[in-house]
This record gives structure tokens, sequence and C-alpha cells, in this order.
């Protein structure tokens, strides 16, 4: 007998990650970093805080524009696939622009566990996408790292191309760079509030 109380709905899978090992192409690759070079670094910051004990990394933004446009398009495809598989969240925006990130051994680059959804338009992010940009062994350190609760960490994979995507609930970070610098992009997909 179903209780009066219950609102039946579609499960997901909402502390897993999913993961593409060729989201990107070398070719697109190449033509990513081409059209970087005319957009000037910024420190990163969180939510406005430029707090190195948090976060040490230097970023750019992406505009939206017809440079970027088969780049959203192609992060777009990754989500779509992504969310029908496990989470089957209502999206249909990307508010923000793609920010690209480089961590340097020599500066410290890291990112302490965090969350990307926050105030304001930070609120509606529902899926958090990076897509990694250096091959493996252009650097150490510098572990994507998604917490699932209790003694939980997972390690997200590695190498030039490969995208993972995650709630953006899920507590993450990236650990300390030891050796080289480590690439990659990183945009959110939104929607409405969960409910």
């Amino acid at each position: 007998m179903q209780s009066n109380y219950t609102i039946e709905t579609n499960e997901n899978q909402g502390q897993e990650y999913y993961w593409f090992k060729r989201g990107f192409s070398r070719e697109q690759l190449k033509k990513l970093f081409t059209e970087l070079e005319s957009i000037p670094f910024e420190e990163a910051s969180t939510f406005g805080d430029a707090d190195a004990r948090i976060r040490k990394s230097k970023v750019k933004w992406l505009p939206q524009d017809h440079r970027f446009e088969w780049l959203y398009d192609l992060i777009n495809e990754l989500a779509i696939e992504a969310n029908n598989t496990n989470w089957k969240f209502d999206i249909h925006t990307m508010l923000e622009q793609i920010q690209y990130t480089e961590y340097y051994a020599e500066a410290g680059g890291h990112y302490t566990w965090h969350q990307d959804i926050g105030p304001g338009h930070a609120s509606k992010r529902k899926i958090s996408v990076t897509i990694q940009l250096s091959d493996d062994n252009e650097y150490e350190g510098g572990d994507l790292e998604i917490w699932r609760g209790g003694d939980s960490i997972q390690a997200a994979p590695r190498g030039a191309g490969v995208s993972v995507l995650f709630p953006s609930y899920m507590m993450h970070r990236v650990t300390p760079v030891t050796r080289g610098t480590r690439k990659s992009l990183v945009l959110w997909i939104g929607g409405s509030h969960y409910k």
C-alpha cells in the first residue's frame, strides 16, 4: 500500500560522476589553445574572494561568442548525455562563461575542498564540467578528487581531452600540483533551483 505522503519520482545516480575518455579531440584542443592566446589571465577567486589558502591558480574567461560557439555546443552535448544517464536534472541554461584555468607547481597551485553551488547565479548550477587539457605526463599532483561521503574519495580520470561531469553540490578539490602545469576548462550547466 502506498503512503499518502509518498510522491513517485524517478531514481537517479546523485552521488556519481560521469566521464568521457575523449570528450575533446587533439585537433579541437589545438584550436582552443590558439583562440586562448588573445584572452588575458587574471588571478582566480572564489565568489569574489581571492584567498590563496583556498585556491591558487590563474584563469581566463571564454566569452559566449562566435569564436567559442563550437566549444559551448560540444560541452552542452556532453552534459546532456551525462545528465540523461545519471541525474535527470532540469537543465536548460549556461549562465556563465567557460573558465580556463592553469595551476602551476612553482606557485603551489591547488583548490581546496568546495562545492560549485553558492549564492546568486551559482545557486542555479546543477552540473559541473571539467575538461582536462594537459597530458598526464605534463604534471604531477593536481588530481581532481570528488568526495562521495564518509571515506569515499575518488580521483577522476586524467589525460588531455578527458571530460568529467558531476552534480555541482558534490564536494571536490584539485590537489596541489607538485610538478609542471595543470590546464583545464570548467563550466557549470544550470536550470531552475533544485526542487
